[in-house]
């Protein structure tokens, strides 16, 4: 099936962000990039904001993409599901253009995009906490409730962290995640 035209605007945009800054997409210059109005890219996005949203939300799909296909691999093992998609995650964070785009940005408005990683992330949090609840259902755990939010919270607090600020390897991270998630999530 061909790319949507939604889909090429965001991809161009990415493209865009990583080779010249956030600061540097246009509306118009996507547009042309695209081979479409500008008309039409405000249709598919909206504004410039709401580009922003639809390349984050894109990346998340991705990832999270990755923490379903892990939960898949691992049907009778929660530690090693949550082990194994902490892993996929941090992986695929080492090595995510746009991420490094966004959080090496330190200057003028490619800043813009940085919030949307940090302290407006509710609806990337909300989004990833309901995969992962999703996920687990089926795993018999020790919690239920407010607990049990708790603990999703916290596990994808952790990665989330890890993904921005990366303090070891990916291996060894997912394996210490893996460790307090058992404890926690008392599997």
């Amino acid at each position: 099936m061909p790319p949507t035209t939604r889909s090429r605007i965001v991809d161009a945009a990415v493209a865009m962000t990583v080779e010249a800054g956030w600061s540097r997409v246009t509306m118009a210059a996507l547009a042309e990039r695209v081979g479409v109005s500008r008309q039409t890219v405000y249709n598919e996005v909206g504004t410039k904001p709401g580009l922003a949203e639809a390349m984050i939300h894109q990346e998340l799909d991705r990832f999270l993409g990755v923490v379903s296909a892990a939960f898949d691999q691992h049907p009778d093992d929660l530690v090693g599901a949550v082990r194994a998609a902490s892993a996929g995650v941090l992986e695929l964070a080492q090595d995510n253009r746009l991420l490094h785009a966004v959080v090496s940005a330190t200057h003028g408005a490619d800043t813009e995009l940085l919030p949307l990683l940090t302290t407006h992330a509710e609806s990337l949090l909300t989004a990833a906490k309901l995969v992962v609840a999703d996920r687990l259902t089926p795993y018999q755990l020790g919690l239920e409730g407010r607990r049990l939010e708790a603990a999703i919270d916290m596990v994808v607090r952790v990665v989330l962290s890890h993904v921005m600020q990366p303090s070891g390897s990916p291996d060894g991270t997912a394996d210490d995640i893996a460790w307090i998630a058992a404890r926690v999530l008392r599997a």
